[in-house]
């Protein structure tokens, strides 16, 4: 099965097209001045921290450095007759310049050395260090279940803490790109339960930082309609390593460089990981009992290569396996009100057995020569990835519903009072499908600088470009059927045949191209105490022989900072075309026919917004940064779907148009010295309309409804709370807690097989959740000093979680089981979330 993808591999190492531009250099510059007269510091020497290159400032300050990329470093500023400055200076990217102008002052001076960053970020990115996010507690393992708390307009829908899936801003997890060091990453297509989903493509081990924009994204980034997740893997300068254990699984990593030279231009460097997970544990608080047995293995290597000062070639692999075995034996489900109470209980027989296994092989080659002037890079990738999902379900369930005694004072209280309905629900699966996707992509791009005679103002055009090419082969094996039994009688009923309620029974192949390009220019100018400006005009262009469709759309997003005054704001206004091309899922229509005809979904995305950090003098010193951003995305050509869990049921064709409208908010910074934490806060109105279908929404006391004019979508959440906060003995930083609480308001749903008239009409139960952990530190560096005998002298560091899951033991819902009666009577019965559970985890660096 996996020839195909070592054969891809072989072809791409040949024509050495892939790597991320993670390596090479970047530029730290500014000016430098002294803080008592504001007169130019001449003939300084600035330097990085273990670094072997310097730079000196000219008879106006200025200075530029070439840094590495990929590692914080600490920039020092020295000379003769002033105090010596050191600055922390964050992970920098390829060919990125960042501005520190520095105030120093003069030994003499009892005044503080003034720095002021350059901190103008791209429109609508939220950037991460992922350190912090490691403390999380997660039942998923998994980088993209901490999205909802730190990214703007992210929630992980009605798959909760069992899902690694998340909605941005009224779309589902389709509509979200996800990028590797410049790989685009690819997920199974079959899962529909979060119990089914194993680990994703992100090993927080081997994460460097992460951006990620919520929507109004730059050119550069793939067709979607929604979000985009950018995550930098780190480049190793030394050897450490790490192992991570618990009751839901473990995992270890090791990372490293070696000298290939005495100059050290030749190195190479290596990444490796490895996670085993299980929820066994988790799942034995769902209300179906039975035989869980969860397993979910990761194994990825990131290794890249310096073949002289301008080139390095870089390989990524990844190989995932996931399977899940499930045995039912029986369920009791109780739900109502005061006055009125139902009860399901159900027995089974027969299991489920599923298994997705992915493979992904990628080769990068990036030139980017040492250029102190105008530098550009080049860079050419090539990736293959391959999917082999399996769906095996043959479960009957023999239910019977109940009408529970409410009466406290009744001596039958809580005891079944009549039987509303008894039957069997059979379920059979047999679906299979493979997917391999092979891709080549040449990047590039060039920074062009302006100089002035005036040298507080400086500008420059940043070009970037990019051609892909893709190849894509699906075959989709799909037998599948339901049978509905109630008291004898099949639904829907027959007395000449034995029907089924459902069946789906297709085989789709399909092999097709797509070609894509895009074209960005962003202009910086900066006028030193009066103003920053950014502005990033592109186009994006592509081309599908499956539907012979073509599009070009413009984005467009600028920035706008002033520097004068003593407040530190800045302004974004984002906004363009977002094209969707549709992938397999879309396309396949809910009776399994493949519609290769539908074409992409479109949005017209508008987004504006501020950022603001300022001081607290309550909590210290400290900068905290505040955001806001409203958006109105309007949308056509949409192929409407239904959640169940985490399965979304696409209708295969453009039948649908929408908009999406809201607003996010965002705080964070350290409420306690030395403990990041933040709160997000999102409004959110999503709304569509059925082509050729007059909604209708019944109201209060009225059987046929009225006309509406729209109706919620499956996404719709009026509100989003999430909390992400730390503390730690006032005496001992040793001792850390985390607390992380998330609420939510009902996500809608509809009738199954009557969700078009009446769509979207009813809602789940608001959703919230408090997770809490407590972290001790066994030992960290610092105390090797004075205790080197210790017998945990051997590590870096070490941690011991004490983890506890749902707190407050709130009975959350993914999805609903619908019993239906003989008379054509619907029951929706809940399907819960998992309860309240304690995890222990241990964490040591080497």
């Amino acid at each position: 099965m996996f020839v195909k993808v070592y054969f891809y591999l072989f072809i791409a190492l040949f024509f050495l097209k892939n790597n991320n531009l993670t390596a090479q250099s970047a530029t730290v510059y500014g000016t430098l001045t002294d803080v008592t007269t504001g007169s130019f510091v001449e003939v300084a020497t600035v330097y990085a921290k273990g670094g072997s290159v310097a730079a000196e400032s000219n008879d106006k300050g200025e200075y530029a450095l070439k840094v590495p990329t990929g590692l914080a470093i600490k920039l020092i500023i020295s000379r003769l007759g002033f105090k010596e400055s050191v600055i922390e200076i964050r992970a920098l990217s390829v060919g990125e310049r960042y501005r520190v102008d520095v105030a120093l002052s003069p030994l003499a001076s009892t005044m503080e050395i003034i720095i002021k960053e350059n901190r103008m970020r791209d429109a609508g990115i939220i950037r991460e260090d992922v350190r912090e996010l490691k403390y999380l507690p997660s039942t998923t393992g998994n980088l993209e279940s901490v999205l909802p708390h730190i990214a703007l307009g992210t929630n992980s829908g009605t798959g909760g803490e069992l899902s690694s899936q998340y909605q941005v801003r009224g779309g589902n997890y389709d509509e979200n790109l996800v990028y590797v060091n410049d790989f685009e990453i690819y997920r199974p297509q079959l899962i529909r339960a979060g119990q089914q989903e194993g680990l994703t493509f992100a090993n927080i081990d081997l994460i460097r930082d992460l951006t990620f924009s919520s929507g109004g994204f730059a050119a550069k980034y793939g067709d979607k309609l929604s979000s985009v997740l950018d995550i930098r893997y780190k480049r190793p300068d030394s050897l450490r390593s790490s192992i991570g254990m618990s009751f839901l699984g473990g995992s270890a990593h090791v990372e490293g460089s070696k000298k290939l030279d005495a100059e050290g231009y030749r190195r190479f460097r290596f990444l490796a990981g490895a996670r085993y997970k299980t929820t066994q544990y988790l799942l034995g608080t769902l209300d179906t009992k039975g035989e869980y047995t969860p397993n979910f293995t990761d194994i990825q290597a990131y290794l890249t290569y310096d073949l002289t000062r301008s080139w390095q070639l870089g390989l990524i692999g990844n190989y995932n396996k996931s399977s899940y075995q499930f045995i039912p034996t029986s369920r009791n489900t109780a739900l109502g009100l005061v006055n009125f109470a139902l009860q399901l209980f159900s027995v089974f027989e027969g299991q489920e057995v599923d298994d997705f296994t992915t493979a992904m092989g990628g080769v990068a080659l990036t030139y980017l020569p040492d250029l102190k002037r105008n530098p550009y890079f080049l860079k050419f990738l090539a990736s293959t990835y391959q999917s082999t999902e399996n769906e095996r379900i043959d479960i009957t369930g023999y239910y019977r519903l109940g009408e529970i005694n409410t009466d406290p004072g009744s001596s039958t209280y809580g005891q079944v009072l009549s039987v509303l309905g008894t039957g069997v629900q059979q379920q059979y699966v047999r679906n299979f499908l493979t997917s391999n996707v092979t891709n080549v992509e040449h990047k590039g791009g060039v920074e062009l600088q302006k100089t002035y005679d005036n040298s507080q103002k400086t500008s420059s055009h940043f070009l970037q470009w990019s051609a892909k090419y893709q190849h894509e082969y699906i075959f989709d094996k799909i037998n599948e059927w339901e049978r509905l039994d109630s008291a004898g009688y099949s639904i829907k009923t027959n007395p000449d045949t034995l029907n089924v309620r459902t069946v789906i029974k297709s085989r789709n192949t399909l092999s097709s191209n797509r070609l894509s390009a895009h074209f960005q220019d962003t202009y910086t100018l900066r006028e030193d105490e009066k103003y920053e400006l950014q502005v990033t005009a592109g186009v994006r262009g592509a081309f599908w022989t499956l539907n012979r469709e073509a599009f070009v759309t413009p984005r467009l997003q600028v920035l706008f900072k002033p520097l004068a005054g003593s407040q530190n704001i800045s302004y974004q206004l984002s906004g363009g075309l977002y094209y969707q091309p549709p992938f397999y899922r879309e396309l396949r229509q809910r009776d399994g026919i493949v519609n290769p005809n539908v074409v992409s979904q479109k949005s017209a995305h508008l987004v504006g917004g501020f950022t603001y950090d300022f001081d607290m003098p309550k909590f210290g010193k400290k900068k905290f940064r505040f955001i806001a951003e409203a958006y109105y995305k309007k949308l056509w050509d949409l192929v409407s779907y239904d959640v169940d869990n985490v399965r979304v049921r696409y209708s295969g064709k453009n039948d649908a148009t929408g908009y999406v409208t809201g607003l996010d908010m965002r705080i964070n910074g350290e409420f306690v010295p030395g403990a990041e934490s933040w709160i997000n806060v999102s409004l959110l109105r999503a709304r569509e309309k059925l082509d050729d279908i007059q909604h209708r929404q019944r109201e209060v006391g009225q059987a046929e409804g009225v006309d509406v004019a729209d109706v919620r979508r499956p996404t719709d959440q009026l509100l989003t709370l999430s909390i992400f906060f730390q503390d730690y003995l006032p005496r001992n930083k040793n001792f850390k807690m985390h607390l992380n609480t998330t609420i939510g308001t009902g996500l809608p749903f509809g009738l199954p097989e009557s969700n078009t008239v009446y769509r979207n009409t009813y809602s789940f139960a608001p959703y919230h959740r408090v997770d809490i952990g407590f972290a001790v530190a066994l030992w960290d560096e610092a105390r090797r000093l004075r205790r080197p005998q210790h017998f945990m002298s051997f590590s870096r560091a070490a941690w011991l979680s004490l983890e506890v899951f749902n707190l407050l033991k709130v009975s959350n819902t993914a999805s609903n089981t619908w019993i239906k009666t003989i008379y054509n009577s619907q029951y929706a019965i809940p399907n819960y979330l998992t309860s309240r559970r304690i995890n222990l985890r241990l964490k040591m660096d080497f």
